[in-house]
């Protein structure tokens, strides 16, 4: 048999109904397994065998398992048939693989192996059932004489064991009545007899004559056992003995009073005739049966049935009543019998039905085949388990998705007739849906409280590690800026204490970020260059958006200073990269772009009086109805524990706090993109900071005494060093209290520079008792954290760490009347 080749034309959908054509039918261009110009030799030549076998086999090639079958195969895949040919084998016969993956994988090993009436369970056709299969594993070569695949010789033997089980379960189930017979006249219950209507001469069981009270005889005259028939019903034995050729009186019920005990007893009497060639009757065999226990209960049936009438009254009225009960109860009711179909159901089920599904219900129909085709399965296994006895409670989606399919809880409970039999279900349902949403927003909000409280927390630890880094660097660049000012440095020594500088500035730049991140840095707006802030951050954006992630940077140029805090624009841009990177978990491209002005609403014209940052990423996009709820507090489409919720509405709160506003603009699939608007400064340049000021000047001369307070030692002596260099005889106390006492003593001061936070007195309780007492005094808080709070508005702050020039400037400050 020979193959297609690849570029051949591939046959019309309605004319692949064989295997070779379903084999030319696959794009192997763009399969695992490659083009077919591309096969081994040998995958060619086992493929012309395989389809040229009339025998049901299949063939899996390769590291991809590649699935191939002949014609012969084909019936067996059922509904997988259109999908098969090229399948993943493991994936394509998944709920079969467990069972025969250790044949496979040893034939894969170069082992062959058979199996006869194998179980295999399988879902052809989407439900669990138990088939039997006789099939052979062998190893296939390939090109290089290694294993390359697997050949499987298997034909379906579930019929054949199916049927042998039967006569098995028959031939047990023989056995069994042969038993219960046997057990049956042992008891006492059934009596076998013969009568010669010839001779009148009955023979019988022991069992037989045990029925009758008499003592079992070789044979008796058939008159004997007339005379124990009770006169009422005598005349029944009388007429068959008469009239035996009319068969339906050989069978009947009649009382005879025992010959041992005299006790009344009902005997059921089932007889044939034996006739010669001509149809004369010879003899009568049959049974004979004890039925008083039966007869008693029949009677009882008939007394029951004279009170009938009243008792269907009373229980129609009672029924009426729990009509009344079930129609006016809001939960859907409904219930079904053995083949799955309504017998019953109340208002609200055709309600809500009609509500998710857009058509109502109707007695007698099949309740599963109602729900869209994915949803049959597993409403008629629910059915099914109920149908079985169990009472059981579930939650499960129905309803057709382009309608409504909302969340049900679903109580199920068995029918039952008056013998106990189970003879159908009932199906409870409530819409669980906006109870479920509730549970799900509160558990959302809860975690993400925790996820906030945990932010704090480590906002916490940050600031408090942050203000200790303060301290450690306010020494060390205060001692680097006195060393640098020294003339004696030579080249080397000058550019040794630069770089140092240089890193503490790095340092002390990273410890500004860590007290953002711990919001312990007031709003301090100023002119802000967005070029060069951006620039600067671009490193720290880009490790931290990862190795997948490229980032590029769109700045006009000539941009007008912003008027913004850096400390929180930094922030505000480094959580909107990351929200762009999580968006982006394939990878992709963030730019980040600033530019003079805003667009109007309807892009006609152009508002100069703003500059706009942008932060673009090519990810995931947003819905409309996440784009409408984006900045609200603790809403996140991150996931439990990968995200508070906060980060636009601090963005979004920062913009509106500076007077700008922040834009949003969004498309599922095309990435987002989020404008954040400034206000441009009112300065008309940007201000040089102090560092720029000592660089271009030299540092101005003070002169006076000056009170140091800070509890750190360290800091002290730093702070009190470059005091002095500026021309102030320095006293240094640790506590604000002794300050205090100095004062109040009567020494002289031209100047108080104190820290915030220590022990005991803080600085701003200190500036407050000085400004009170002794106003001339000007005062100067130094801390560590640069928080507000305690601080008069009007007292003139210095952020740790800092050097020379930018405590001269802070001192110019504070000295201004």
């Amino acid at each position: 048999m020979t193959l297609e080749r690849a570029d051949e034309q591939k046959p019309a959908e309605d004319a692949i109904d064989t295997a070779a054509a379903r084999i030319a039918a696959v794009d192997w261009d763009t399969h695992p397994l490659g083009p077919r110009a591309q096969w081994p030799i040998t995958l060619n030549a086992w493929l012309a065998y395989l389809l040229g076998s009339p025998e049901s086999m299949y063939l899996v090639w390769g590291p991809h398992q590649t699935f191939f079958f002949n014609d012969a195969y084909a019936p067996i895949l059922g509904p997988r048939l259109n999908t098969a040919m090229g399948a993943r084998f493991d994936q394509l016969w998944a709920d079969a693989y467990p069972s025969i993956e250790p044949m496979f994988e040893a034939a894969l090993a170069g082992r062959s192996s058979k199996m006869i009436d194998m179980p295999v369970p399988m879902a052809r056709w989407g439900t669990p059932e138990e088939t039997w299969w006789t099939f052979s594993y062998a190893p296939v070569f390939g090109d290089d004489g290694s294993v390359a695949g697997v050949l499987c010789l298997t034909n379906e033997t579930t019929a054949t064991v199916l049927q042998t089980e039967a006569k098995r379960q028959a031939d047990m189930a023989l056995e069994e009545s042969q038993r219960s017979l046997q057990r049956a006249q042992e008891a006492g219950q059934v009596g076998l007899f013969a009568i010669d209507l010839g001779t009148g001469t009955l023979t019988g069981t022991a069992e037989f004559f045990k029925l009758f009270g008499l003592q079992p005889l070789p044979s008796i005259p058939a008159a004997m056992i007339d005379d124990l028939v009770v006169p009422e019903d005598a005349a029944i034995i009388a007429k068959a003995t008469t009239r035996p050729s009319e068969r339906a009186d050989l069978n009947v019920e009649y009382r005879v009073r025992r010959a041992d005990t005299g006790e009344l007893r009902w005997l059921e009497r089932r007889a044939e005739l034996e006739c010669d060639d001509s149809g004369a009757a010879l003899r009568m065999v049959g049974i004979v049966q004890d039925i008083t226990e039966r007869r008693r209960d029949r009677d009882a049936l008939a007394r029951l049935n004279a009170t009938l009438e009243a008792t269907v009254v009373e229980r129609t009225q009672a029924l009426l009543l729990h009509e009344n009960i079930i129609q006016s109860d809001a939960t859907s009711i409904c219930a079904f019998d053995q083949d799955y179909r309504l017998i019953a159901f109340n208002k609200a089920h055709n309600d809500e039905f009609f509500r998710v599904n857009g058509f109502y219900t109707k007695l007698g129909d099949v309740f599963y085949e109602l729900f869209v085709p994915e949803q049959r399965a597993k409403m008629k296994d629910q059915m099914t388990r109920a149908l079985t006895g169990e009472c059981f409670t579930v939650e499960e989606a129905f309803g057709d998705p382009k309608i409504d399919a909302p969340r049900w809880e679903i109580l199920y409970s068995p029918l039952r007739d008056p013998e106990g039999r189970v003879i159908g279900a009932f199906h409870h349902a409530r819409d669980i849906s906006a109870r479920l949403r509730a549970k799900a927003e509160l558990e959302a909000a809860q975690e993400a409280l925790r996820q906030s409280q945990k932010m704090e927390a480590m906002g916490q630890l940050t600031g408090g590690v942050a203000h200790d880094f303060n301290n450690l660097l306010t020494p060390i660049m205060g001692s680097l800026d006195l060393i640098h000012r020294k003339a004696s440095l030579t080249d080397r020594e000058t550019r040794l204490v630069e770089g140092a500088l240089q890193s503490a500035e790095r340092a002390k730049t990273l410890v500004q970020r860590l007290l953002a991140f711990a919001r312990r840095q007031p709003l301090q707006s100023g002119a802000v260059d967005l070029g060069e802030l951006v620039r600067g951050m671009s490193d720290l954006v880009d490790s931290t958006s990862g190795p997948h992630i490229r980032v590029r940077l769109d700045l006009a140029e000539g941009l007008p200073p912003a008027l913004a805090d850096a400390n929180q624009l930094e922030m505000a841009i480094l959580n909107l990269c990351v929200n762009a990177r999580d968006a982006m978990p394939d990878g992709g491209t963030i730019t980040i772009a600033a530019s003079a002005g805003i667009a109007s609403p309807d892009e006609t014209s152009i508002d100069p009086g703003f500059v706009t940052l942008s932060v673009i990423d090519t990810g995931t996009g947003m819905d409309e109805e996440t784009l409408r709820r984006a900045v609200e507090p603790f809403y996140s489409t991150k996931g439990i524990g990968k995200g508070t919720g906060l980060g636009l509405s601090m963005v979004h709160g920062l913009a509106s706090q500076l007077g700008g506003s922040m834009h949003i603009s969004s498309e599922v699939g095309l990435g987002t993109r989020i404008d954040l608007v400034l206000p441009i400064s009112a300065a008309p340049d940007l201000a040089a900071s102090p560092i720029e000021i000592a660089q271009g000047s030299a540092m101005p001369v003070m002169r006076g005494r000056a009170l140091l307070v800070d509890d750190e030692p360290v800091v002290r002596m730093a702070t009190a060093d470059m005091l002095e260099n500026l021309g102030y005889e320095t006293v240094e106390v640790s506590a604000a209290a002794e300050a205090e006492q100095r004062l109040a003593g009567g020494e002289p001061f031209d100047l108080v520079v104190t820290d915030h936070l220590m022990p005991g007195m803080s600085g701003a309780d200190l500036a407050f008792v000085i400004r009170e007492r002794w106003p001339h005094i000007p005062v100067l808080i130094v801390s560590g954290y640069a928080e507000v709070e305690g601080i008069s508005a009007d007292l003139p702050r210095l952020t740790k760490p800092f050097r020379e020039a930018e405590l001269a400037e802070a001192i110019r400050q504070a000295r201004r009347p």
